[in-house]
């Protein structure tokens, strides 16, 4: 079974995508693979192409910031940003699913059902948080302001949306114990 983890910007749900892997899932870590396909030379070539040399800071990083600059104020580069980067994810993932058959497989995504992949999971588990919580932990984490966090969380459906799409709502509001909720949907899922 694969289960599609997902959740907005500071929502938490990297540190529930570590709570299964304790659990012994195998997790999919999308924005991990898609930031190791920025150096595909093919990629790379068409991501400068896209956004400019000044993507990249050296042959080994990329300029996030530089990047989120130009695609979360442009959602046409984005859009042209993600049909770069989410195929060659997508055939990461199918590569994954047979090394791991057997296996509860967690796909690991933030953009879930802003790239339309509802399709390659059997069930959803959303993380959620409150927006004042999920800005702050944003702000501190990546050193942004307030207006750039809520502009890359204005390029992301909303999360009422999320919450009514998903199957599973693990709620990260540091009001219920995260390990509890997460091993709820291990019991629920690990044998299905």
């Amino acid at each position: 079974m694969v289960i599609g983890l997902t959740g907005g910007i500071g929502s938490g749900k990297s540190t529930v995508a570590a709570l299964f892997e304790l659990m012994g899932c195998a997790v999919f870590y999308s924005d991990d693979v898609a930031r190791e396909i920025y150096f595909d030379n093919t990629i790379k070539t068409q991501v400068i192409k896209l956004l400019g040399k000044e993507a990249y800071v050296s042959v080994e990083e990329i300029d996030k910031k530089y990047i989120s600059s130009k695609i979360f104020s442009d959602t046409n580069l984005l859009h042209q940003l993600n049909a770069i980067i989410h195929p060659a994810v997508i055939e990461r993932f199918k590569l994954f699913k047979e090394q791991n058959k057997g296996k509860l497989i967690i796909k690991e995504t933030a953009l879930l059902f802003e790239a339309k992949l509802e399709a390659q999971v059997d069930k959803i588990v959303l993380v959620a948080a409150n927006d004042d919580l999920r800005i702050k932990r944003v702000m501190e984490r990546d050193s942004l302001t307030e207006e750039e966090v809520m502009r890359k969380m204005k390029a992301q459906l909303p999360q009422e949306e999320k919450i009514t799409r998903s199957d599973v709502v693990i709620y990260n509001n540091e009001e219920e114990f995260l390990i509890t909720q997460a091993l709820s949907v291990y019991e629920k899922y690990k044998n299905a």
